[in-house]
């Protein structure tokens, strides 16, 4: 069985972030190293350079048999509910699930704390496919079950121990009957006809019961004939996507990564594009697309997840955000106002401007008047007997004859008690020239009555 490494091991991520190099930049070389089959093309996979060490955990499993304690982790499966319940929630911004990036990294990187401890000449899984022994518990041989299950649709659902021996990984499922690959295993398998020639048909007969077919030697996939009644039931019965996950990963792990691809990008335009199995979407981006070991692949597939998914803002796989130092912030320069603001602001501005146009007025007006009393007097003053010669020091018209007239008019006293009319009590031509510089600041009266007019809405 599979355990961990007695001595030093790989420390693990402790975030999603930590966990997931899709985003890393394009310029970047895809590092990758020999995978199981020797070098040749499906068992290359990217890897990462190995991080500090820190002290082993304790082993999980020992001599075979399933040990007390915690459950077990690498293995989606054992935490189903998670998967297969995310697309039943409130339709809030969904969250990244730290559970799922940690399970990924540990199998994009060969479960890099674990090592084989089986015999070598155990072989279950592939004595399994060679159909020399059967699957545990049901006592069913391979032959058997791509013959007489095949189209048999409720066995396929509701028997749950087959799965996990027609798609082996090197990690635990729920079937303790059943036995982890190890990477002996992985290569012999790859080097048996007969046994990968059965695995693609299992392959076959798993996508037709989620209502896809197999169209070429390619990996390329379609809807099935069946594809309506699949795609209802694939939609309402969420334990698939658990198969599906597990069924991906086995790819991978036996020789056909480069068949990922199309069947993640399929389900996600049957998701997101067609709106045919909404209810995957979730476990589509957060699982199937993670499965994959190339980064560039993954990067495809997400930016075209993103263009179709809705609501765009709560697409959170693409990649971060860069954080911008505060204060170093462009400020947008601000535009020509508007027509509408314009007009708000002239209408602001011209009740100002026409009160202090009706009150220049009104102070020219005033001076006119208190002019003609003014004159007025000084007529009356006229015709009164000439006064002595000593007597003419002043006279009329000059600025004391118009201050004494103003002092003793009634009305020159009224407009004294006006603070801001304070000054009328000037000569005429005082006022004369206080009235016209009054009139250059103001404008006519005219132009104060055009411009009340251009105030009104």
């Amino acid at each position: 069985m599979g355990n961990l490494l007695g001595g030093v091991s790989v420390r693990e991520p402790t975030t999603v972030e930590d966990c997931d190099s899709t985003w890393q930049t394009d310029s970047e070389p895809e590092l990758e190293e020999p995978g199981p089959g020797g070098g040749e093309g499906p068992g290359r996979e990217p890897v990462q350079p190995p991080e500090p060490a820190e002290p082993a955990e304790p082993p999980e499993r020992a001599g075979g048999r399933p040990r007390a304690g915690p459950a077990l982790e690498p293995d989606a499966e054992a935490a189903g509910a998670e998967q297969g319940t995310d697309s039943t929630e409130a339709p809030a911004k969904p969250k990244r699930s730290f559970y799922a990036a940690r399970d990924l990294y540990k199998y994009r990187h060969q479960y890099p704390n674990f090592k084989d401890i089986r015999y070598q000449n155990d072989l279950s899984n592939l004595r399994f496919y060679k159909n020399k022994i059967p699957f545990k518990p049901d006592g069913v041989y391979i032959e058997e079950v791509l013959n007489k299950w095949k189209g048999d649709y409720e066995k396929l659902e509701h028997n749950h121990t087959y799965i996990q021996w027609l798609f082996p990984l090197r990690e635990q499922g729920l079937n303790f009957y059943a036995k982890e690959l190890t990477t002996y295993e992985i290569e012999e398998f790859k080097k048996t006809k007969e046994a990968i020639r059965r695995f693609l048909l299992a392959y076959k007969m798993m996508l037709e019961f989620f209502g896809i077919k197999l169209i070429d030697k390619t990996g390329n996939v379609a809807r099935a004939v069946n594809w309506q009644e699949r795609f209802q039931h694939l939609n309402e019965s969420q334990h698939n996507y658990l198969r599906i996950t597990r069924i991906l990963k086995s790819l991978g792990e036996l020789g056909y990564e480069s068949f990922k691809s199309p069947l993640v990008k399929f389900i996600l335009h049957e998701a997101l594009v067609e709106n045919t199995i909404p209810n995957i979407k979730q476990s589509a981006l957060e699982y199937f697309v993670y499965t994959i070991r190339d980064r560039r692949e993954r990067r495809k597939l997400l930016r075209f997840a993103q263009k179709h998914y809705t609501p765009s803002e709560n697409f959170i796989w693409g990649p971060p955000r860069k954080a911008q130092p505060e204060g170093s912030k462009a400020q947008k320069p601000p535009g020509p106002p508007t027509a509408a603001q314009q007009g708000q602001t002239s209408m602001h501005k011209k009740p100002k401007e026409s009160k202090n146009a009706s009150s220049a007025a009104h102070g020219v007006s005033k001076a006119a008047e208190d002019k003609k009393v003014a004159s007025k007097e000084a007529a009356e003053e006229t015709d009164k007997p000439r006064a002595e010669p000593g007597s003419e020091a002043a006279q009329p018209g000059e600025p004391e004859q118009d201050g004494a007239a103003d002092d003793s008019s009634p009305r020159a006293e009224q407009t004294v008690t006006h603070p801001e009319e304070q000054k009328e009590n000037a000569s005429p031509s005082e006022k004369d020239e206080a009235a016209d510089s009054q009139s250059q600041d103001a404008g006519s009266p005219g132009d104060a009555g055009a411009q009340d007019a251009a105030a009104l809405p």
